[in-house]
């Protein structure tokens, strides 16, 4: 066997699905295919079960993952070292965020300490990033809701408070705080469940005892200021927003609950090797986002 036939059969086993794999492969599906056929003879055994088009990993596949996976993180991690060895302005730094805008200024000024570093960025929800982190797929994810698992460490960034948008002509804009229990009535623009704006406001309803209705929801939670705007409903945005979209025509509300607050961190796995541009990336983000704020 060699190191094509196991990336083909890792993406595989991951995705349980042919076509899938091989998108994210960005090679033909029939490569694919053959590939693990070929694997599979090799070894003697079948990895997969067949359902039409539908592969399921079986028990002889569970067992082979879990040493590819080991071998293939150690065939990573010596060659992240040997990038390191060749110095840090030849690294490469892999990082997932929520929203890009959140570490937009934060990625550019390591940059500029770094220019030789190679930097790929993911936009993924909560669960999406304890996948990659799982997978080894992130180096670091700068979160705005709590990440758990026993291989993770994280530091706090920034802490700021959450305020509540509404259109100008809404009848809460001549107000200047609310509680949630008064919006009980009203339709909010926000996030797919996974993001933190819809994490947030979940979670403060239940405290209230209540549900929210959703009017409009999205993957980008930067968008949602412009989406209140456009008077589709009212909805949670950070403080640092309402500083950053000071034309956006909206009325803003401190919402009186407490906890009403988002909290930025970076997090990374501790049980496998972080490349220098990554520990570099992390160590220095506490620093820089205080020059920057």
């Amino acid at each position: 066997m060699d190191l094509l036939q196991l990336r083909y059969f890792q993406a595989v086993a991951r995705r349980e699905h042919i076509s899938q794999a091989a998108e994210e492969l960005l090679v033909a599906q029939p490569s694919v295919s053959r590939t693990i056929a070929r694997l599979e003879k090799e070894l003697g055994v079948a990895l997969f079960d067949r359902l039409g088009r539908q592969v399921r990993l079986n028990a002889f596949g569970a067992m082979f993952l879990r040493r590819v996976d080991r071998a293939l993180a150690e065939l990573d991690d010596a060659r992240r070292e040997l990038t390191d060895a060749a110095g840090l302005d030849h690294g490469r730094v892999t990082v997932a965020a929520e929203t890009l805008l959140t570490i937009t200024d934060l990625l550019a000024r390591f940059r500029a300490r770094h220019p030789g570093v190679d930097v790929r960025l993911f936009q993924s929800n909560a669960d999406t990033m304890l996948h990659q982190l799982a997978d080894r797929e992130v180096d670091l994810c700068f979160a705005s809701q709590p990440l758990h698992g026993p291989a993770l460490a994280s530091v706090e960034l920034w802490r700021e408070e959450v305020l509540l948008a509404v259109p100008l002509s809404h009848p809460l804009a001549a107000r200047d705080h609310v509680r949630i229990a008064e919006l009980a009535d009203e339709q909010f623009v926000t996030c797919r469940p996974g993001y933190w704006p819809r994490t947030l406001l979940d979670r403060l309803f239940a405290e209230a005892g209540l549900r929210p209705r959703i009017s409009c929801e999205g993957d980008e939670p930067g968008a949602t200021g412009d989406l209140i705007a456009a008077g589709l409903g009212i909805g949670l945005v950070p403080n640092g927003s309402r500083h950053a979209a000071h034309r956006t025509p909206v009325a803003w509300l401190r919402v009186t609950d407490p906890g009403c607050e988002r909290v930025l961190s970076v997090v990374w796995r501790t049980d496998t090797y972080l490349s220098a541009a990554a520990e570099a990336l992390r160590d220095h983000a506490p620093i820089m986002v205080d020059n920057g704020r």
